[in-house]
């Protein structure tokens, strides 16, 4: 048996992130994993600038060279389209196989101790079986996702389950016709569409129908089955199943969960990545202070912002009217528009926010 200050379940970008943020406080940090990197799992592959600026404060270095700057998002609906600029610099459209290296590389250099093809077989009173080994830790986070195996061993797992969703994700070959990422709103079913390089895009369908892949539901979209025309896929489809977890606690005694682990929100919202990195700034400030009750507050606190937006968006989701409504509403007032994904990436204040709520939800009612 040996000890770590730190050991962190989970090799994905959120406990990579948690590893770094920890190694720079000055703690001994070891990462389990029972894969290798590069780690795939279906996402949107979509930075926003709160999340290049987060990773920003946590020393990790994500250079724009490496996909593709957007400027803002477009909403597109049948009838309707919209789009706005970030008010706080570009996102960045990025492979997720390429991302992940990036921070494997960040968290080498800082000193965490990677274990990559390690299965955790569990936990019990601060140490850690991993099969052939067993690791005693003063600290123990559980970023395993959203079926989180230390949720369950700590004995945090009740929650309560707000949606389900599923996505589907391929990559198509073809130059980006947009320098936003895209929404594209059908009347059961989204897609996204980011740019991931200078010859290609990410496509994400989200939808309620755990039966609906990309191929059913694009002739849905016309506009986007033109603009896709003369592409072809360069991945095979990837498939996630999303749901949305409200848990009741994130800590127990020395564990921690973290990510996805720590309940999520819709990945509608893009602000996984964000989460992760503000989450691991937190996390490692209440080792510092040797008490989790702060990350606790801080991570129910970092919560609100995109748990709001996602119940926002989840609405136009079930809602055809509200969705129509809304749409044109913010064809009509595409200020609303601006001050919503201002909201979005932390940069309108909630007062504010208020007074723009009320404006559309006015003009939403009397249409």
């Amino acid at each position: 048996m040996h000890d770590t200050d730190v050991f962190v379940l989970g090799g994905g970008p959120a406990g990579l992130a948690a590893a770094i943020a920890a190694r720079r406080s000055g703690f001994r940090v070891l990462l389990a994993d029972a894969k290798k990197p590069p780690i795939e799992k279906a996402c949107g592959e979509g930075l926003m600038p709160d999340s290049l600026i987060a990773a920003a404060e946590l020393g990790i270095s994500i250079p724009l060279s490496a996909g593709f700057p957007f400027r803002g998002i477009r909403f597109e609906s049948a009838s309707h389209n919209v789009e706005a600029d970030f008010p706080n610099g570009a996102g960045l459209g990025l492979r997720r196989t390429i991302l992940q290296p990036l921070l494997v590389e960040a968290a080498a250099q800082a000193g965490v101790e990677l274990m990559w093809r390690t299965p955790v077989k569990g936990i019990a009173n601060g140490v850690v079986s991993t099969g052939a080994e067993r690791v005693r830790a003063r600290w123990i986070v559980g970023a395993d996702g959203s079926q989180s195996s230390v949720r369950r061993w700590s004995g945090l797992n009740h929650f309560h389950r707000n949606s389900q969703r599923f996505s589907y994700r391929r990559h198509f070959r073809i130059a980006p016709w947009s320098e936003y990422m895209e929404i594209h709103w059908g009347e059961r079913c989204q897609f996204y569409v980011t740019p991931v390089s200078t010859k290609e895009v990410c496509l994400v369908l989200m939808t309620r129908d755990q039966h609906q892949r990309v191929a059913d539901a694009l002739p849905c979209f016309p506009k986007l089955s033109k603009r896709l025309r003369g592409s072809f896929p360069v991945t095979s489809e990837r498939g996630a199943y999303a749901v949305t977890r409200k848990l009741r606690r994130v800590t127990r005694g020395a564990v921690a969960l973290f990510g996805d682990a720590s309940g999520n929100v819709d990945p509608i919202t893009g602000e996984g990545l964000c989460l992760a990195f503000r989450q691991a700034a937190a996390l490692a400030e209440a080792f510092d202070a040797e008490d989790l009750s702060l990350y606790e507050a801080a991570h129910r606190r970092m919560l609100r912002r995109p748990r709001f937006m996602a119940d926002f968006m989840l609405l136009m989701d079930r809602s055809t009217l509200l969705q129509r409504r809304t749409m044109k509403a913010f064809t009509a007032r595409p200020r609303l528009f601006a001050e919503i994904l201002a909201m979005h990436v932390g940069q309108l204040s909630w007062d504010r926010f208020a007074t723009t709520a009320t404006a559309l939800g006015w003009h939403v009612a009397t249409q």
